[in-house]
């Protein structure tokens, strides 16, 4: 119970408290002028490793891993902490100012592609890989990859932001959020108890898209002590399916890219070659 009532009109309070106070606003657009750089791949990837970063640069690794050399990229490091997703030339890219944002030079015109769903598809197309072009294969995999774009805001923007972000413990929003996406992880672990991937036999960008999310809660890497506080042992199909693509060298490599935060050695701000996993992560950069 509260002694708040809304009032008739909401008006922005630009001292409400939390985590990402000081870049949440209700207007978009940009606040300062700031050009991307561009560098010598035709693709240019401007992101930050979150689990939507992570999403685009692990399906860009799995691409090379496959020899698509024509998926050779730039990945440049937008931190969002500092705004840097409002500048001019991001928000030319992506109106939405969220990471991750993509342009494809390959061609005579530019393509700019964002939101990572969108991404993912798009570099599957293009690529002619990790999506079925034959149905049901391609609706079952489309549909998980839909799923993921509807349920994980319930995961982030919900649970992550009332568990770990949210200045003070709100019980109703921690409760109701818990709830939900524990039913979220029982949808997976049902549907993995019956599939390998989520998508059927073969990896697909299904998982690319899902395993940041929620094969990111369930190795314990998110929120806090949220993987004890919402018992994912518990989900042993999701277990298994989240270990498996952990070992992936693409995924491994793909979780390096624009990182910014916790180890060293796993962080690589900028990508622009695989020689980069090699010589450029901080751990590296700061011993030279």
């Amino acid at each position: 119970m509260t002694d708040y009532t809304p009032p008739k009109v909401w008006t922005w309070n630009k001292a409400n408290g939390g985590a990402f106070a000081s870049i949440n606003r209700p207007i978009a657009g940009p606040t300062h002028d700031k050009e991307l750089p561009i560098g010598k791949h035709p693709l240019q990837l401007y992101s930050l490793a979150t689990p939507n970063g992570v999403k685009v640069t692990v399906m860009l690794e799995e691409l090379l891993a496959r020899g698509h050399k024509g998926a050779e990229y730039d990945a440049w490091l937008i931190r969002i902490n500092d705004g840097d997703q409002f500048g001019s030339g991001f928000v030319e890219v992506n109106p939405n100012s969220k990471i991750p944002a993509l342009m494809d030079r390959s061609g005579k015109t530019p393509v700019r592609v964002f939101e990572s769903g969108a991404i993912l598809v798009y570099l599957a197309e293009k690529f002619g890989e990790f999506l079925p072009t034959e149905q049901p294969a391609r609706a079952e995999v489309l549909s998980w990859l839909f799923w993921q774009m509807g349920s994980a805001p319930y995961l982030g923007g919900g649970f992550g932001h009332f568990y770990a972000y949210a200045p003070e413990k709100f019980e109703y929003a921690i409760d109701r959020f818990s709830m939900e996406v524990k039913r979220q992880m029982d949808v997976l672990d049902r549907r993995l108890a019956e599939s390998e991937y989520l998508g059927g036999k073969d990896y697909t960008i299904a998982d690319m898209a899902v395993w940041p999310w929620y094969g990111g809660l369930a190795l314990g890497r998110m929120y806090n002590d949220s993987a004890d506080f919402l018992s994912v042992q518990e989900y042993t199909h999701v277990q298994r399916w989240a270990k498996a693509i952990d070992e992936r060298p693409a995924v491994k490599r793909g979780r390096m890219v624009n990182r910014a935060f916790g180890e060293p050695a796993m962080q690589l701000h900028e990508r622009h070659d695989a020689s980069d996993f090699d010589t450029s992560t901080q751990d590296k950069l700061a011993a030279e």
